[in-house]
């Protein structure tokens, strides 16, 4: 295996290593279906705050279209509003010391990249997984370009919302300990025990517990 490690691996590392280790031994690694029409979301934001009611149907939206326009209006607040509608770039492979990733979007000055999410936030902040990667694509970002990144962005564009992941002493931590856990994996992890992370798993009928879908936090 690469010492460099997929970002999205990380992510799975936070969440529950069992499930990433089956997801390494089927080489099943891949977004979930419909991902790409969720993601395209994230680069209309300007189309749909405009659009009405009849229009924003058409859409994998998950929350009513009045509540989507307002979270709109208020993303349309922020000082990166601009980066967020018209990134510089897309779709971007990042490759660091450690680990490797695609950046959904590049924008700002200084640049920063955006993880796009096909799930819902939490009630405040970003899942932990979703942290772990989107530190992981900024130090990356860093590596490879030579300069400072302090933050990066998670988008759930089903609802509207954008969230910043600073680069603190904490997020960097839960970065090393996932990181840690990936490079280390090469036996079966122990089940999580009771664990609300554990619905309706792919991997459910393999690993023994009920479980449910990772797609949230990891930030498919």
């Amino acid at each position: 295996m690469s010492s460099l490690v997929a970002a999205s691996d990380l992510a799975r590392a936070a969440y529950c290593p069992r499930q990433l280790y089956y997801a390494r031994r089927d080489e099943d690694r891949g977004p979930p279906p419909r991902v790409n029409e969720i993601r395209a979301l994230a680069f209309e934001y300007p189309k749909h705050l405009a659009a009405n009611d009849d229009e924003l149907a058409h859409y994998p939206l998950a929350v009513p279209p009045d509540e989507y326009r307002e979270n709109l209006r208020r993303l349309r607040e922020r000082d990166d509003w601009d980066a967020l509608s018209s990134p510089i770039d897309r779709d971007v492979l990042l490759t660091g010391k450690d680990c490797r990733g695609v950046a959904h979007k590049l924008g700002g000055d200084p640049v920063v990249p955006s993880l796009i999410s096909s799930g819902e936030p939490p009630e405040r902040g970003v899942w932990e997984p979703q942290r772990v990667r989107a530190v992981a694509l900024a130090k990356a970002l860093s590596w490879e370009r030579e300069t400072s990144v302090s933050r990066a962005l998670v988008e759930y564009p089903t609802v509207g919302v954008v969230r910043t992941v600073r680069l603190t002493t904490g997020n960097k931590a839960a970065y090393r300990r996932a990181l840690q856990i990936a490079r280390e994996l090469d036996f079966v992890p122990p089940r999580l025990r009771d664990s609300s992370k554990c619905d309706e798993c792919a991997y459910r009928e393999q690993c023994g517990v009920k479980t449910r879908s990772l797609r949230s936090r990891l930030g498919w």
